[in-house]
C-alpha cells in the first residue's frame, strides 16, 4: 500500500475480517472486497488488477491421486475447504470457462478461515487448494505445488474499495481513495 507521507495528518486504521463485515453498521468508512462480491447500492473503486483461482496440490499428493480433469472430479479428493465466517458454511469452489460457470461444493478433512493455513495444508500434501493465482505463484514456480484445472480459472474483477454514497465525504478520505486508485 503506497502511504501519504505528504499528508502527516490523515491516519489510517486497518481491520482484517474474512468474512462478509456489513460496513455501514460497524460504522467503518469503507472496505475491500473483489469487484464480484460489491453490493451494487456501494460506491466501488478499483484498487488492484484482476485476479485469477487456482487449485493446486503438492507433488506427494498427486503420487497418490489422480489428476482431475474438470471441476466435478473434485468431488473424489481431498480438498482443503474455506469457511468464511459470516457466510457460516463452507465456500464453493468457483469454476468458468467460456460461458460455463460451475459452482462445486467438495469435501475434505481440513477446513481453514486463512489462506496461510490453506497454503500450509497443500504444501504438506494433505489436500488440493483453492487459492489466489499470485499465493500459489512462487510455491508453482519451485515445483512444491502443482497447478490443475487452469483452463477453468479465468479472471475475475480484482480488489475493490467500496463505501456507501455520501453527500460530503472528508478531504481526508477523498485522498485515500485516489491514493489507493489503481491505474494500468
Amino acid at each position: 500500500m503506497k502511504f501519504l507521507p505528504s499528508y502527516p495528518d490523515i491516519k489510517v486504521e486497518v481491520n482484517v475480517d474474512y468474512g462478509f463485515a456489513d460496513i455501514v453498521a460497524k460504522r467503518y468508512d469503507a472496505g475491500v472486497r473483489t469487484g464480484e462480491q460489491v453490493a451494487k447500492d456501494m460506491i466501488a473503486v478499483r484498487i488492484g488488477p484482476d485476479m485469477r483461482s487456482a487449485v493446486v496440490g503438492a507433488p506427494s499428493y498427486f503420487e497418490k491421486h489422480p489428476v482431475p480433469k474438470k471441476p466435478q472430479d473434485l468431488t473424489e479428493h481431498n480438498c482443503i475447504n474455506l469457511r468464511l465466517t459470516t457466510h457460516g458454511g463452507l465456500y464453493a469452489w468457483e469454476f468458468e470457462k467460456g460461458r460455463r460457470e460451475l459452482k462445486v461444493r467438495v469435501d475434505g478433512q481440513l477446513v481453514f478461515n486463512t489462506l496461510r493455513q490453506r497454503v500450509d495444508a497443500a504444501l504438506a500434501g494433505l489436500g488440493l487448494a483453492y487459492l489466489t493465482e499470485d499465493s500459489a505463484k512462487p510455491h508453482i514456480a519451485r515445483g512444491s505445488l502443482i497447478r490443475v484445472l487452469e483452463d477453468w480459472c479465468e479472471p475475475y474483477p480484482g480488489y475493490h474499495l467500496y463505501y456507501p454514497s455520501r453527500r460530503q465525504s472528508s478531504p481526508a478520505f477523498n485522498v485515500l481513495v485516489e491514493a489507493l486508485r489503481y491505474r494500468t
